[in-house]
């Protein structure tokens, strides 16, 4: 079995919290999704992506609730389906990412999703009105579902560019940060997931067999196909982001490091649907947005950090990534949690 098949038992003791008695679950039932019970409290132990599916829909028919009994309402059995059927049959994922979320919003109490679009950036933001935040698995399970969803009604994964949440960072972030993005943040204004705005123009072309196959495998589909896999692409993402911009190797250089030929790397790197120069503009992007919401990183900082020789390369860069320039993103965001900042004052 695969790393990255699998998932942490952090994750199995998470959905136990409010689905059984104590956070425990009896040793028939893991027994059942094919998880031995005398690892449970095992930090480092693992569980196959398969066995955690199961486990899912074990909880969810003795709950009768497809989120896990983490919200007042909840999501009684057959929403998922009712979810998806209703997204395919619009002509765009940005129409079906919306009547999804009207959905969902329709469904839960305490997550009130919504769809906002901004030049070159699309952001699900997440309303909520509590005031004290959810736990992290609240949120990922969230983003699991709607991102899976997501990435089925456009027939492939959806790059996301930052997740911001409300909440503090758990003791346990790879799976997280492998199913959805490097660019966590934790102990933000709102929870929010940020992609780009042209993949709302993709096109929906799902059938009603289609939704059978993918409501028979999920949410196991939705856990491994749709994540961020322990990848040669994964693998050189996870090594830009460890070194500064103006240190990545270029094309040949990593090649030899990878110990392959350069016309390998590349060859691989397609099979993956993926280009170097791809990652690196991916790694900028991911690191701007981030930066961005700094306001003490000037804007010739943020430039130098990613490796441009000035600002008015960032600009460009960054108008041609988003559609708008920096400072005005970075005006959104600063408004945006002052707005945030006087609602909860």
């Amino acid at each position: 079995m695969s790393e990255k098949d699998t998932i942490s038992m952090q994750l199995v003791r998470e959905a136990l919290l409010q689905t059984c008695p104590n956070g425990v679950a009896d040793a028939l039932l893991l027994g059942r999704a094919g998880i031995d019970s005398s690892q449970v409290e095992r930090p480092e132990a693992r569980v196959s992506a398969e066995a955690y599916a199961r486990l899912w829909r074990l909880l969810a028919r003795r709950c009768n609730d497809e989120f896990f009994a983490m919200d007042p309402r909840g999501l009684r059995g057959g929403s998922l389906a009712f979810l998806c059927r209703a997204a395919m049959a619009q002509p765009t994922l940005g129409l079906g990412l919306e009547t999804a979320l009207e959905f969902l919003s329709l469904m839960l109490e305490d997550l009130h999703p919504s769809l906002v679009r901004q030049p070159g950036l699309a952001e699900i933001v997440i309303n909520e009105p509590r005031e004290a935040p959810r736990r992290a698995f609240t949120y990922f399970t969230f983003w699991m579902i709607v991102h899976g969803v997501a990435c089925w009604l456009a027939g492939r994964r959806i790059p996301i560019l930052a997740i911001e949440l409300r909440c503090d960072e758990p003791p346990f972030c790879d799976d997280y940060r492998v199913m959805f993005s490097e660019n966590l943040q934790f102990q933000r204004p709102r929870t929010r997931m940020i992609i780009a705005a042209d993949s709302l123009d993709m096109p929906i072309r799902r059938t009603g067999l289609d939704l059978q196959r993918f409501l028979a495998e999920a949410p196991g589909n939705i856990l491994v196909r749709y994540r961020d896999p322990g990848s040669l692409a994964r693998r050189i993402r996870h090594d830009l982001l460890a070194l500064e911009p103006i240190r990545w190797p270029d094309a040949d250089s990593l090649a030899r490091q990878l110990c392959l030929s350069a016309s390998t790397l590349r060859r691989r790197l397609a099979e993956e649907g993926q280009t170097y120069q791809g990652l690196k503009d991916s790694v900028r992007r991911e690191l701007a947005i981030a930066w961005l919401t700094e306001d003490s990183l000037s804007m010739q900082d943020i430039a130098a950090g990613l490796g441009f020789a000035d600002g008015s390369s960032f600009y460009k860069a960054f108008r041609k990534w988003f559609g708008c320039n920096p400072g005005h993103y970075r005006q959104l965001v600063l408004a945006r949690e002052g707005q945030v900042g006087a609602e909860g004052g």
